[in-house]
């Protein structure tokens, strides 16, 4: 029985988490995106371009785009990364619905065209935090993420973020002509500043989705080559909670028998160790920074 409700309970969290950062996300269109004159990242930017052309809601938009793509994704990409992405896309698209009608111009931040980066950056941090929540649970936000996916599937050599960069391109060129104004002679008035805030949302949300998809977890890995492991290895233990695994190595200039010890520690441990090594002559190590940690290890007391 328990271990029946710990299944469902894992079958049911990611959905739970995907549901509340598209709650989130809707907010933050409603809020800080549709009356400040520049479209966001992807399909939805797109949208946000036609609801400001014609007033056909964003919601709405979102849902004539999206629903087919998750669909073609369920039989061309993957099965549970397509149910999750719809169930993103269904929630926003209604949630974004109700809060259109509702209004909330009270709270909304209307920059009227004046520091208009402001509104930017919020949307673009909490924007990213949506898209790292997504991709961390099997997810995405529709539109462009999944074109992005199923490219990047048929064509593996792509990168993923580039087919998505070139995708997100074209919707900054497309701002420029959208959010052209006309003067009191009827003249079109073009101004790069749509684009150039585009091109930010845009950089600022994949930022801070790869920081959260790359974990905050960070470590140490050190790669010691030594003739003292047992020595070494006994401070890293006694000294930094720690230990090391060993691999027995010959050198290949002068044949030398050698131990390669592995070990991961705290970013701040990093001098600590500098000093244990410093101690031991015929010691050579290098360090690199792991990016999250994983693992279900027994502590050192």
């Amino acid at each position: 029985m328990i271990k029946t409700v710990k299944n469902f309970t894992q079958k049911i969290a990611p959905y739970i988490s995907i549901a509340l950062v598209a709650i989130l996300l809707a907010f933050v269109y409603q809020l800080f995106i549709v009356k400040n004159g520049f479209a966001p990242a992807g399909l939805n930017g797109i949208a946000t371009m036609v609801q400001y052309k014609t007033g056909f809601s964003i919601g709405f938009m979102s849902l004539i785009i999206n629903i087919p793509l998750c669909v073609l994704a369920y039989f061309l990409v993957d099965k549970t990364f397509a149910k999750r992405s719809l169930c993103f896309c269904l929630v926003y698209s209604f949630v974004f619905l109700y809060l259109q009608k509702i209004g909330l111009e009270q709270f909304q931040y209307n920059a009227q065209g004046h520091d208009t980066i402001y509104p930017v950056m919020i949307s673009g941090v909490l924007g990213g935090f949506v898209y790292g929540i997504c991709f961390r649970n099997m997810a995405s936000t529709g539109g462009t993420d999944i074109v992005s996916k199923y490219i990047s599937k048929k064509k593996p050599d792509l990168n993923f973020f580039w087919v998505t960069f070139a995708l997100n391109a074209v919707v900054a060129f497309a701002s420029f002509f959208v959010y052209a104004k006309a003067d009191t002679s009827g003249n079109l008035i073009y101004d790069y500043k749509p684009v150039c805030l585009c091109i930010l949302y845009c950089f600022l949300s994949s930022f801070v989705g790869n920081t959260i998809l790359k974990g905050f977890k960070t470590a140490c890995k050190f790669t010691i080559i030594t003739s003292h492991a047992d020595e070494i290895t006994k401070e890293v233990i006694t000294t930094l909670r720690h230990s090391c695994t060993e691999i027995s190595a010959v050198g290949s200039f002068g044949k030398e028998e050698k131990t390669v010890l592995i070990c991961i520690i705290n970013k701040h441990q990093m001098v600590d160790l500098q000093n244990i090594l410093s101690k031991y002559d015929n010691t050579f190590s290098f360090s690199e920074t792991v990016n999250e940690t994983y693992g279900n290890f027994k502590r050192i007391r």
